[in-house]
């Protein structure tokens, strides 16, 4: 979060949203009850902002300055939105090539993978928002830069980001250890595709699992079972990359 510009102070959050800055996420002092909170709350309905009450020494460590009880961190670059992402790429004539991150928080984790993204020509990559890694500057740092230029798409959760990838037409391939087919035996020639990657220790939600229409996984022959999500995410993109090249 240290990494995030930050506002604070009621009124200058609630004109932020108002304003409609890109706001990353707000914490809120756990015992705050007032008529310039509950306006506060009035700003915030309909928007997909993750808010959290914490304790007020939370706040105090964070700035020092007359935080009123509310801190916003303000994301580092404008979120897209995968909706409007979909049909643009449709309409240059190329097939979508996205990447979705369930549950991923590690944010050198998130950076590199926002550099091969950038490298490998994916379209955007996709976060949820809550409980996810977000855009800070230690993450742009690790994508060299990356994260500037590739489209982050920050959707409501990744069940409606695949719903809205499902009923766009593109193919959602997961990676996951539990599967029986192999990453090279899937065909990634000429199809819309999106690539549904989930934390090490936790993996792919299984009610996100369900919308796939095919599980792969990268085959693990020594002692240690999973690969870093980075890793595992750069050899799924970039066997993409080498069947489009191929067909090409």
């Amino acid at each position: 979060m240290k990494d995030l510009d930050v506002i604070f102070g009621i009124h200058a959050v609630i004109e932020a949203i108002r304003s409609g800055k890109n706001i990353d996420n707000i914490l809120i002092r756990r015992e705050l009850q007032s008529e310039l909170a509950k306006e506060l709350f009035a700003a915030l309905q309909g928007r997909e902002i993750p808010v959290r009450r914490v304790p007020v020494e939370k706040l105090n460590r964070i700035t020092r300055k007359n935080h009123q009880g509310v801190i916003a961190f303000v994301s580092a670059v404008d979120y897209q939105r995968l909706e409007d992402i979909i049909p643009y790429i449709y309409e240059q004539g190329r097939n979508p090539f996205i990447v979705l991150l369930d549950g991923v928080t590690d944010v050198r984790n998130f950076g590199a993978i926002a550099r091969t993204c950038e490298c490998a020509g994916v379209d955007a990559i996709v976060i949820p928002a809550k409980g996810s890694v977000t855009v800070t500057a230690d993450a742009i740092k690790t994508s060299a830069g990356a994260l500037h230029t590739l489209p982050v798409c920050k959707e409501k959760s990744i069940g409606s980001a695949l719903r809205i990838l499902r009923d766009s037409g593109v193919k959602i391939v997961a990676v996951t250890e539990h599967a029986s087919e192999l990453y090279t035996a899937q065909p990634f020639h000429d199809e819309p595709v999106a690539l549904l990657l989930g934390a090490e220790d936790t993996g792919i939600d299984p009610a996100h699992l369900r919308f796939a229409d095919h599980l792969v996984r990268i085959p693990l022959y020594g002692r240690i079972e999973s690969l870093n999500v980075s890793v595992a995410a750069s050899i799924l993109m970039y066997e993409v990359v080498r069947q489009r090249m191929g067909e090409n």
